[in-house]
């Protein structure tokens, strides 16, 4: 009875390992057999570098899903032959649309400057160029160090370091505009950076001013920062460079004033006492016959 049971067991999963073999057959040949709904499209057979005018000996054709095809792509190889390459193409890549210059518009790095934007070059060398890491398409921010003399926040002298540019993207290093052939990076000694017409000025006069040095950034972190002003005071000392706050005016000194009082109003003068007329008596002298009546006044007191 066992030995029937197990029979019975070993027979089922006999069959359900068949069924999902043929399953799991029939679900791969779908995915690996090729689409009958296909285009071809071109691609390119090698890698094509930033400035580079494409050649027929660079492009072939290739079938490509219809339901995956993207806006932009050529099915003929002649409507993408002489265009200028402004965004570096894979090999084996689709040639799209936006990622060439405008027909007519010739090749090299002018086609890669957008409208209203300005390339301009500055020297560096394998420090400043940030080891060789500075590549086209990084992002950089750009430290002038010199001396502005006397004039500066508070007068202040001596070496100084400002950012001047910020997030300033990376056209062309050197003479090469891209990575090696095994993309790593290469050392720059001419690095030509996509900049504002206004920041163009501000890098040629930066350039006779001091030394220029270049800060590699993340290229998801575009917040611009705007760093204070250093000087050499603030390796020693700490802190940093900033305008003075107005000093306080000094208090002012009391002022005596002399105040011209209003002269006292003084009663009227009173008229002097009347005189008291003096006390008179008399006298009567008698000589004789003869009598005489004399009238002395008294006198008054000084």
């Amino acid at each position: 009875m066992n030995r029937n049971r197990m029979l019975m067991l070993a027979f089922v999963a006999l069959a359900l390992s068949g069924v999902v073999t043929f399953l799991s057959y029939r679900l791969i040949r779908d995915k690996l057999r090729p689409a009958d709904d296909t285009a071809n499209i071109v691609v390119v057979t090698q890698r094509v570098s930033l400035g580079m005018r494409l050649t027929p000996a660079q492009l072939r054709m290739a079938p490509w899903p219809k339901a995956a095809m993207v806006p932009g792509m050529f099915q003929d190889i002649n409507t993408a032959v002489d265009r200028g390459v402004i965004i570096p193409i894979d090999v084996n890549e689709p040639v799209l649309e936006s990622r060439l210059a405008p027909r007519e518009a010739g090749a090299g790095l002018t086609t890669a400057i957008p409208d209203g934007m300005r390339a301009i070059s500055i020297r560096v060398n394998d420090v400043i160029g940030v080891a060789g890491f500075v590549v086209p398409g990084t992002h950089v921010d750009v430290i002038l160090t010199g001396n502005p003399g006397n004039g500066g926040p508070g007068n202040a002298t001596g070496e100084m370091a400002k950012t001047i540019l910020e997030n300033v993207q990376v056209l062309a290093a050197g003479q090469n505009v891209d990575s090696d052939a095994q993309g790593r990076p290469q050392t720059a000694q001419v690095v030509t950076l996509l900049v504002t017409p206004v920041d163009s000025q501000k890098l040629a006069l930066a350039s006779g001013q001091g030394r220029m040095q270049l800060s590699l950034r993340n290229p998801l972190d575009s917040e611009p920062v705007s760093p204070p002003l250093m000087q050499n005071a603030s390796l020693y000392y700490g802190g940093n460079l900033t305008a003075p706050a107005p000093a306080a005016p000094p208090a002012e000194r009391p002022v005596r004033r002399i105040v011209a009082m209003p002269a006292p109003v003084l009663p009227p003068p009173m008229a002097p006492p009347a005189p008291v007329p003096p006390k008179k008596f008399e006298v009567q002298l008698i000589q004789g016959k003869t009598s005489e009546t004399v009238t002395f006044a008294t006198p008054q007191p000084q």
